[in-house]
């Protein structure tokens, strides 16, 4: 009868953690709905390292910008402006329907300066302080694209675009504002050039634009000296910029090709040779799961979600500390530590949820076993097409929308040297292992009991994707999430899938660094 009790409090806990657990799924999933997704800031960044390539000099007569850049680089890059900008203004829409939920009081007009309104709540100043902050970069990206055209010799139409600027910010943004004066001088016929244009330039913008404007004001003023300087200093950033975007754009590139090719070649080979074919491998094996639903369950809600997701960030907020103030140092070390702290508590719970089933069945938890790493190297390559075409499909879905992993901002961010090794110990070796441990070593196996194979892949991918909490990458990491399931289930091998995974996670760090350094 004690006995009988115990389990069923142990349910009654359980079912109560299990709608706890789907109620903060939800609230992160809809919050995530609102937010931008990291992806069009990269792609943006990635146009401007295009553009700092555009001013390389080569001697190489064999060598030529557009086999890199493409045509057209300069309409590219305003057409990735031009939709950055559309969604900076969806954007700017969200912000203020929220402000106005929050409040009685009616939103002024866009372009009109938004009057302090006393006794704002913590949300309200927060909405208000994020209206700011996209309200100057729709500023900074008209200014921008005026440029582009201007370079393209559509010089009216530049003009036009720096006179709506002026119209549009003036009370906002004086600077922008007075920067767009200075822009719209600059290519006037016959050109006005204002006492203070090199300073206010300089401050407000940067990379090929700056040079671009100075270049611009040095010709109309015949300072050749000025002029040469800013040239050899261009020259020497686009060198570096060619080397950043060949690694962004071309290593993923011939990663991509190969990894198509391998994937037609495995599946031409499982149409011929049916079982023998190396994707048949044990694709029909169950593994000999001695625990039921229950532990499965218990371990994913309470182990995973609750803890890492739950009780772990209630008890950092009730010791008081908060990682905002931290410069990116104490971030990346505060992204560990929690990191950590998630992994060991899940790992106790999933040992102490099945420790009375050892020794364990044969394949359970395996480390041992040859072609793991094969298998891990083939299935990153495979995955790069597959994520690659899921993302292109995700971005049309969602429409620069839907959120991000907080953790990508951070990567973004993370110039410093110590801290690009504390995000790479933390994304490259302890998330693979842990997250592998949970949803290839345990979840997977689990579900084996009441799927098949197949349906054991698709329904642990799922659960993968979604514990991230970005509804853009549900899809992605589905994906991807099933490539390493497929990995895991024909290998038989834990290392197989954490390879994958670590490979993964490298490539998109290497990214974000080498983009993150590309903004000056």
């Amino acid at each position: 009868m004690p006995a009988l009790l115990f389990m069923t409090l142990k349910r009654f806990v359980l079912i109560l953690l299990t709608l706890v657990v789907i109620g903060r799924m939800l609230l992160s999933l809809g919050s995530s709905l609102s937010q931008p997704q990291i992806q069009a800031r990269l792609e943006l960044y990635q146009a401007n390292l295009s553009l700092q390539v555009t001013t390389l000099e080569t001697q190489n007569q064999e060598f030529s910008i557009e086999s890199l850049l493409g045509e057209t680089p300069y309409a590219d890059a305003e057409q990735k402006y031009q939709e950055t900008l559309e969604l900076a203004k969806s954007r700017r829409e969200t912000i203020r329907a929220q402000l106005q939920s929050l409040s009685a009081n009616e939103l002024t007009p866009s372009g009109v300066s938004f009057a302090q309104v006393p006794d704002l709540s913590p949300e309200q100043q927060e909405l208000r302080d994020s209206l700011e902050q996209v309200n100057q970069f729709i500023a900074t990206l008209k200014l921008k694209t005026g440029i582009l055209e201007a370079k393209q010799g559509k010089i009216d139409d530049a003009i036009a675009i720096w006179q709506a600027v002026q119209q549009e910010f003036r009370g906002e943004s004086q600077n922008i504002s007075q920067v767009a004066n200075i822009l719209e001088g600059l290519w006037q016929n016959p050109p006005q050039i204002a006492n203070n244009a090199e300073t206010e330039i300089k401050q407000e913008l940067d990379g090929w634009f700056e040079y671009q404007a100075l270049t611009r004001l040095y010709e109309q003023q015949n300072n050749e000296t000025a002029l040469a300087s800013i040239q050899a200093a261009q020259q020497e950033k686009a060198e570096k910029a060619f080397f950043q975007l060949a690694i962004v754009s071309l290593i993923p590139l011939i990663g991509g090709l190969i990894g198509f090719g391998l994937l037609l070649f495995l599946l031409v080979q499982w149409f011929l040779k049916k079982e023998q074919a190396i994707l048949a491998t044990n694709q029909n094996t169950a593994w000999e799961t001695p625990w039921n639903w229950e532990i499965t369950w218990q371990v994913l809600v309470v182990g995973f979600f609750f803890f890492g997701q739950i009780f772990l960030p209630l008890l950092i907020a009730s010791l008081g500390l908060n990682p905002t103030g931290l410069g990116i140092r104490g971030k990346a070390f505060y992204v560990l530590a929690t990191y950590i702290l998630m992994t060991a508590g899940g790992l106790t719970v999933l040992y102490f949820s099945i420790r009375n089933y050892f020794p364990l069945p044969q394949d359970w938890f395996r480390f041992k076993g040859n072609r793991w790493f094969i298998w891990g190297i083939g299935g990153y390559l495979v995955a790069i097409p597959l994520v690659l075409l899921i993302s292109i499909i995700n971005q049309q879905i969602w429409q620069g929308q839907g959120g991000s992993n907080p953790l990508l901002s951070l990567a973004l961010q993370a110039q410093d040297s110590v801290a690009l090794l504390i995000f790479f110990t933390t994304a490259a070796i302890l998330a693979p292992i842990f997250e592998e441990i949970i949803f290839r070593g345990f979840l997977l196996p689990s579900l084996t009991r009441y799927f098949p194979v197949w349906g054991a892949i698709a329904l642990s991918s799922l659960l993968f994707s979604i514990a991230h909490l970005s509804l853009s990458e549900v899809l992605p990491l589905a994906v991807l999430g099933i490539v390493l399931g497929v990995v895991y289930t024909r290998s038989r091998n834990l290392l197989a899938p954490i390879v994958v995974h670590s490979l993964w996670n490298t490539g998109t760090l290497l990214s974000l660094y080498i983009l993150g350094g590309s903004v000056e």
